[in-house]
C-alpha cells in the first residue's frame, strides 16, 4: 500500500479506514482563518450521524470553558482543514480533534477531548491508558452500527445563535 512519511519517518497509509496513525502530523501551518481555532481545538465529526451530533451536544453541555470548535467533516470548513491534515474528503467519517499537537482520529481524538469536559466527566481520559488497538477496535464496532442504533439526519445541524460561534462554517 502506498503511503505517506511522516515526520518519524516511517509510512503512514493514504487510507486512515483501519490502518492510519493515532495523530497525523500536518505539514506547514493551518489555514489563516483557522489558526485560532486550531490552538483551541477544533472537532470535526459526521454531520449526518445521530450519536455524533449527541456526542457534540454533550461536550458543549460539559465544557469546562467553551473553548473547543466543531465543523461538520461534510462541511467546506471541514474538508478544507482535512485537507491540511493530509487527511481523506472523500468517505472519511470518524471523528477528528485537531489541536496544536496534530489531527488526533477515533479513540483518541475522543479522550483527548475528555480533556476539556469537567470532572467527572473529565476523567474519561483515562481511556488512554488502554492499549490504542484495544480502543480503536471498541470504537470501530461502535462505529460501524452508529447509524443504525442512531439513526442518520438528513442535513448536517444548524446551531442555535448562543452556540453558533463555535461552528466554523454557520458564520
Amino acid at each position: 500500500m502506498e503511503g505517506r512519511g511522516d515526520s518519524l519517518g516511517t509510512e503512514r497509509p493514504l487510507s486512515p479506514a483501519r490502518t492510519s496513525p493515532v495523530t497525523a502530523t500536518p505539514e506547514g501551518p493551518p489555514p489563516p482563518r483557522f489558526a485560532e481555532e486550531v490552538r483551541d481545538g477544533i472537532v470535526l465529526f459526521d454531520g449526518e450521524c445521530g450519536l455524533c451530533n449527541r456526542w457534540v451536544d454533550f461536550v458543549l453541555r460539559h465544557e469546562r470553558e467553551p473553548r473547543l470548535h466543531f465543523s461538520p467533516l461534510q462541511s467546506p470548513a471541514g474538508a478544507e482543514l482535512l485537507r491540511w491534515a493530509g487527511l481523506p474528503t472523500e468517505d472519511f467519517d470518524t471523528v477528528v480533534l485537531i489541536d496544536g499537537e496534530g489531527a488526533h482520529l477515533r479513540s483518541t481524538a475522543a479522550l483527548r477531548v475528555a480533556r476539556h469536559l469537567r470532572a467527572p466527566r473529565s476523567w474519561l481520559r483515562l481511556g488512554m491508558l488502554v492499549p490504542r488497538p484495544l480502543r480503536d477496535g471498541v470504537y470501530g464496532v461502535i462505529a460501524r452500527r452508529r447509524l443504525r442504533w442512531f439513526g442518520r439526519r438528513e442535513s448536517c445541524r444548524v446551531p442555535t445563535p448562543d452556540i453558533r460561534d463555535r461552528f466554523l462554517d454557520s458564520g
